[in-house]
């Protein structure tokens, strides 16, 4: 699948523009994460593209997220290790742990762009241009700041051999690339 043929599809399903920007920022992110790994963009920029696609169909069913973007996917004939990654990213429906470098990556990194934007949104002028890797950091020590970002997942970075500090600042320069497109 091309990335065109990728973007179309995501549209197919994901409606809401704040979720077409979380999956864009995603992308980017999985894509830099390759470029550090050595792995391919392609396939890693695509899982971060698409791993989202249900979540509107589900409702954001947590328990079952992910599970109808395998099987869509499948029909698509997608490579198996994109299709993965994706339902691993969700472990709570998977009913697996993640164990591969691409699930660690891509459940790192979808969850970071949350922590992201958010302290963007904090900012005074609320651009991506002002937010500092270590202010993103900083604030994940905070509970209570975007709640619902799952620390533990960001932390899985270290999983694939990225301390904190430079997965930080690997995905804030990432996003930065995209930042027009994302309204930030």
């Amino acid at each position: 699948m091309t990335r065109e043929e990728a973007d179309e599809l995501l549209h197919q399903y994901v409606k809401s523009p704040n979720m077409l920007n979380h999956c864009y920022a995603s992308e980017v992110v999985m894509r830099a994460l390759a470029r550090r790994l050595g792995r391919n963009e392609e396939k890693w920029g695509l899982a971060g593209l698409l791993h989202d696609l249900d979540v509107e169909m589900v409702n954001g069913d947590m328990t079952i997220h992910g599970k109808e973007t395998a099987r869509i996917l499948s029909e698509k004939e997608i490579d198996s290790e994109i299709i993965d990654a994706i339902r691993m990213h969700n472990e709570s429906s998977s009913g697996e742990k993640r164990s591969k470098e691409f699930h660690f990556a891509l459940a790192a990194g979808e969850t970071i762009t949350g922590m992201i934007v958010a302290t963007t949104l904090v900012y005074p002028d609320k651009k991506l241009a002002s937010v500092k890797p270590k202010s993103v950091i900083k604030r994940m020590k905070v509970k209570k700041f975007a709640a619902s970002v799952s620390r533990e997942n960001i932390m899985e970075c270290e999983n694939i051999g990225i301390p904190l500090t430079e997965f930080a600042e690997i995905c804030v320069g990432a996003m930065r690339e995209i930042s027009g497109r994302i309204g930030l």
